[in-house]
């Protein structure tokens, strides 16, 4: 049996174990899916332990993202990123990944999204980073919009024509943007959107990386301007999807996964 599983603080409510497990079941693959909680200081410890006992995959959380690349050996995309959310124990050392960027590009594509023009990435935190990397890297003009200016230039300037700006400037980059990416944590908590209803439009494509709710109010106002819309659950999936392929060297039976996700939210 292969042993596959999560390393962050905390985990108790994740929704990678069901979905993980039920595309093993699907595909026929003798193997489960656990969680491991390790101190706040001891992730890369822990991933380098799970390598010792076995452990065939992990996927890695908050807050220990950053700190495990010290024992991986991250892939290209992962390390522009400054960090991993996937390891594979199939190498020496392990080599890690950033699936939520390549989660975030799969999620897009499986809606038909035209992934051209110019992206709007609201928010310059991790999951701000790996969207303006994958955006960037797929050919679209990247504009980095966060509340602390400072933060967005610094993303930027690691990419290549990429523009910083103030969430103030919302509303002058909205017209001329072909996709929209919420990369931060509002309407999470509250019925709350980070971007001006008005500047949405129906030329627009919308995904929104909160998943709880699965509506937020970012997404309805953006389907009231007639814009396409992709709920935050998709990426959530899609990164879980990249993992089981990498792990596995299996096709994900993705609709397997996604109803095991869907059914916990």
């Amino acid at each position: 049996m292969q042993v596959f599983g999560l390393v962050g603080t905390p985990v108790e409510h994740s929704l990678s174990p069901p979905m993980h497990e039920a595309g093993y079941e699907a595909v026929g693959l003798d193997a489960r899916y656990v969680t491991f909680e390790p101190a706040p200081t001891d992730g890369a410890r822990a991933v380098r332990a799970a390598g010792t006992l076995g452990v065939s995959g992990l996927n890695v959380t908050i807050p220990f993202k950053e700190d495990v690349l010290e024992a991986v050996d991250p892939a290209p995309l992962a390390a522009r990123i400054g960090a991993v959310n996937t390891v594979d124990f199939a190498t020496d050392p392990p080599t890690g990944y950033n699936t939520d960027a390549t989660g975030l590009v799969r999620a897009l594509g499986h809606h038909g999204v035209a992934l051209e023009g110019t992206a709007v990435v609201v928010g310059a935190g991790g999951a701000g980073r790996a969207a303006a990397f994958a955006l960037a890297d797929e050919g679209l003009a990247v504009q980095v919009a966060n509340r602390t200016v400072a933060t967005a230039e610094a993303l930027a300037a690691e990419i290549e024509g990429a523009t910083a700006h103030g969430l103030e400037a919302l509303p002058d980059l909205l017209p001329g943007a072909d996709l929209l990416v919420n990369a931060t944590s509002v309407g999470m908590e509250e019925d709350r959107s980070p971007v001006p209803a008005a500047a949405l439009h129906g030329d627009l494509a919308v995904l929104d990386a909160v998943y709880t709710p699965l509506e937020t109010r970012l997404l309805r106002e953006a389907a009231d301007a007639g814009a396409r819309t992709v709920d935050g659950a998709w990426m959530l999936l899609f990164q879980g999807v990249e993992a089981f392929e990498r792990w596995t060297g299996e096709a994900a039976p993705v609709d397997a996964m996604n109803a095991a996700l869907r059914g916990r939210l």
